[in-house]
């Protein structure tokens, strides 16, 4: 029974990293309709400038975790200001292949600037810290990544629901020409999407990188991996991404778990797929995912 517990703590643990990163890809995706596939590499620039800023620069951890912030929230501005702003009325393809460029020019620039190197990560306490309960070991970056989500939708839907900038991302994400109409500046909408994605990228890439023990070029890969939680939530909603990142997160980590009783049912690494193959299932019932907006064209 600590077994299966235990499995469930790492899988909602790992669910709320996927959360985090497929809170960046919802927000943007509603406010503009755009798949940022550069998300992963934000995370990786975070998570290499908060691990520098705390054992290079001898800075606090929340000093450098703010440092980690401003240079993928300056990223994203830039890019949406100089780059994205340009291309509204193109084709949305035309797009989707300007953040897959972004996402390899911010790999290919934090190879450069740190090389291949392996970095620590930065955090707040001790990779092994936590405690043993009842024979399970509720480790603190497990512990906090929960916590830190929880309070990040608690803050998001408090921004959605009851501030002047948030009720403008809402009425964007539903009717942009009608916002437009209401004199909603969706300029503005646009870069607090994409701030807010950056900044929330960098706070998941701090727990992946406790959670692998290292920061190394291949974090901003795991963003592969939220996709599965954001098409299985539905990729326009923001709780969507959330329990679809939990629901991820677990299935992978029971996989895991117990697929070395089944390897010669099964075989070995079976846990790699079983994201893809649970949102082909959830796909082929819900097209939209399960909270993702069903929409309606007339002809």
């Amino acid at each position: 029974m600590a077994y299966f517990l235990q499995l469930v703590l790492a899988g909602i643990a790992l669910g709320c990293i996927y959360a985090l990163i497929g809170l960046g890809f919802s927000i943007i995706f509603k406010a503009s309709e755009v798949i940022n596939f550069a998300q992963g590499e934000l995370l990786l620039v975070g998570a290499y400038v908060v691990s520098t800023g705390v054992f290079n620069w001898h800075l606090g951890f929340f000093l450098a975790l703010l440092l980690g912030i401003i240079a993928t929230v300056a990223i994203s501005l830039l890019f949406e200001r100089f780059v994205l702003r340009r291309m509204i009325g193109r084709p949305v393809f035309s797009i989707l292949m300007i953040t897959i460029g972004l996402d390899i020019v911010l790999r290919t620039g934090v190879s450069v600037i740190w090389g291949p190197n392996t970095l620590p990560p930065g955090t707040p306490f001790q990779i092994t810290s936590g405690a043993t309960i009842g024979g399970v070991h509720f480790g603190a970056n497990d512990v906090w990544i929960i916590i830190v989500t929880a309070l990040m939708c608690a803050a998001l839907y408090y921004f959605f629901r009851y501030t002047k900038y948030g009720l403008a991302m809402r009425a964007t994400a539903l009717d942009q020409e009608a916002a437009l109409a209401m004199g909603i500046n969706i300029r503005t909408v646009y870069a607090l999407a994409w701030g807010i994605s950056a900044a929330i990228a960098t706070i998941g890439g701090v727990f992946l990188a406790a959670k692998s023990f290292a920061v190394d070029l291949t974090l901003g890969g795991t963003a592969l991996l939220a996709f599965p939680a954001i098409i299985l939530g539905g990729i326009d909603s923001i709780s969507g991404a959330v329990v679809g990142g939990i629901v991820i997160g677990l299935a992978q980590v029971m996989t895991a778990g117990y697929e070395g009783s089944l390897a010669g049912f099964l075989g070995s690494g079976v846990h790699e797929i079983t994201p893809y193959l649970i949102m082909i299932l959830v796909l082929l019932i819900r097209p939209y995912g399960l909270f993702g907006t069903r929409k309606v064209e007339r002809i």
